[in-house]
Formats: structure tokens, C-alpha cells, sequence
């Protein structure tokens, strides 16, 4: 961004700016912001072929992102590759598009991470999980501890996975990434503890605040990494030392106690900084 003088004007702009004004010069990128519009299209998409868009995906095409036939669009499977696609009709039934070529872009991080996250109040698991993709989060495992205020059943617990599952495809639209993290069923952090201990060789790391290593003292990992985090009342004593029986080791973030929501956000993005590809 450029703070602009009198009289000045930015590259491509048409009318003179307000002195002081802090303005975004790149205009190109505004006037072309449709063509930018990434879908996710669970099915089988075929290069030179056509795609329909569900009901309830159309009606967010049509109501909320205000796109018409002509338009141009990205879609991603999830799985790796992205296609260029133009609307070409509009219905009650779904979205048709027609199909270009398919590129495979890769903008997923050379650290792959497995963030098991206590599961906590609605909107800041919400905001965990979407910031989490964003920052490249490999997997999400949502975890039961003592201590988490949030309580459900099975049928609830299947429920929040699935739209746990569609904000983290929500994130990938917005980020751009072409793989979807899997969000994986609710465990008692008991049961996940356990097969956390047998994968032998993976670094294991635990945010606390009351640990004296920060991650900068630990040696980079190769590729895999398994990051546990707390509810908002943190993890238990007694769930401390049985994740560190399970072979985690404790980290602090600073000197600071750091929300939930904070502080995985916080470990991903230090993470990067460290060992992945910021």
C-alpha cells in the first residue's frame, strides 16, 4: 500500500486521491476479483468437460457471490488439482460449467501438521480450524478432554464434525490451497493419546504455558509433526503428564498465557516461520 500526497495518483487510478489517503493500487486485481472466485467440486471433474454445482452450492454462487453465466471461476477437487471453468447456465436444479484445462498447483507446506485441538465453544473452534487450513494444517483432530466447555453426543459430535469439515473447505476456497485437510471424527483425548504414541519417529509437541522450551530450541522436523492444544480451560494436570507419557514435548509461546483460539494459531504460524515455508 502507498500513502499518497496532493495531487498525487497510483498506478491506474482515474481520479485524484484525497491527500494522506492510504489506498490499494492494485486495481487490476479488483476489477478481475471474479475471475479469482475458487469452488470446491467433491465429485470427479473432468478437463474439456462439464460440471453441475449442487442446490445449496448453486444458491451460494448465485445469492451470495452474485455470479452470472459468463463468469469465470476456479474449481478444486481437493485433491490436488484446480481447473479454470466458465458458468454457462443458472437453475434451480445447479450450477452448470463448462471445464478448461487442469493445472496442478501445489501450495501446501513442506511441514505436515496434525493440529489435535480440544474442542472448544462454537465460534472459536470455528476460527481455530479456519485459521488453521489458511496456515497449512495438514490434518484436524478434534479432541474430548476434562476440561473443554463444549459437551456432545454422538449424533451432535457427528453434526460439528461435518461442518467443522466445510469451514475447512470454506478456508481452502479463500487461500487458495487445492487439498481439503481432513477434519477427523471426535476422540477422548485418552484414545487419540494412545495411537499418538505409536507413531514412533514423529515429533510430539504440547502447548503450554508453564513449559520452559520454546520451539525455537527444538530441532526442525523432517516433514510430519503432531500438535496437541488445550480447551479454554487448558489441558488437566493429569492429561499433561499423560500426553508427556506419550512421548509429547511441552512448549510455551512466550511469556504470555494465550487464549485456545490464540494459540494454535499462534504455534502454526511460528512453525512457518521456522521449519515450513514462510
Amino acid at each position: 500500500m502507498n500513502r499518497v500526497g496532493p495531487g498525487q495518483r497510483t498506478a491506474g487510478c482515474e481520479t485524484r486521491c484525497r491527500p494522506g489517503l492510504v489506498v490499494w493500487h492494485n486495481f487490476s486485481m479488483m476489477q478481475n476479483f471474479k475471475s479469482l472466485t475458487r469452488l470446491y467440486f467433491p465429485g470427479e471433474i473432468a478437463a474439456h468437460g462439464r460440471c453441475v454445482l449442487a442446490p445449496e452450492q448453486a444458491h451460494h454462487v448465485v445469492r451470495v457471490l452474485r455470479l452470472k453465466a459468463g463468469d469465470s471461476v476456479t474449481l478444486f477437487d481437493g485433491r490436488g488439482g484446480e481447473y479454470a471453468a466458465v458458468i454457462t447456465g443458472l437453475a434451480k436444479a445447479g450450477v452448470t460449467l463448462n471445464v478448461a484445462e487442469r493445472a496442478s498447483v501445489d501450495r501446501e507446506s513442506p511441514l505436515a501438521v496434525t493440529l489435535a485441538q480440544a474442542i472448544s465453544s462454537a465460534d472459536r473452534m470455528d476460527y481455530t480450524i479456519q485459521k488453521a487450513v489458511e496456515l497449512g494444517v495438514m490434518r484436524i483432530q478434534p479432541l474430548e478432554s476434562s476440561r473443554s466447555i463444549v459437551r456432545l453426543d454422538a449424533a451432535r459430535a457427528a453434526k460439528r464434525v461435518a461442518h467443522w469439515q466445510a469451514v475447512a473447505v470454506a478456508a481452502c476456497e479463500q487461500c487458495g490451497r487445492n487439498r481439503v485437510p481432513e477434519v477427523a471424527p471426535v476422540l477422548p483425548l485418552p484414545a487419540w493419546l494412545g495411537r499418538a504414541a505409536a507413531q514412533v519417529g514423529v515429533p510430539r509437541l504440547l502447548l503450554s504455558p508453564r513449559a520452559q522450551a520454546n520451539l525455537r530450541d527444538l530441532p526442525a522436523p523432517s516433514w510430519e509433526v503432531l500438535l496437541l492444544a488445550g480447551p479454554e480451560g487448558g489441558l488437566s494436570p493429569h492429561e499433561q503428564d499423560d500426553a508427556q507419557i506419550a512421548g509429547f514435548t511441552p512448549v510455551r509461546l512466550g511469556p504470555r498465557v494465550l487464549r485456545t483460539e490464540t494459540a494454535a494459531v499462534a504455534a502454526l504460524a511460528a512453525m512457518q516461520v521456522l521449519w515450513g515455508d514462510f
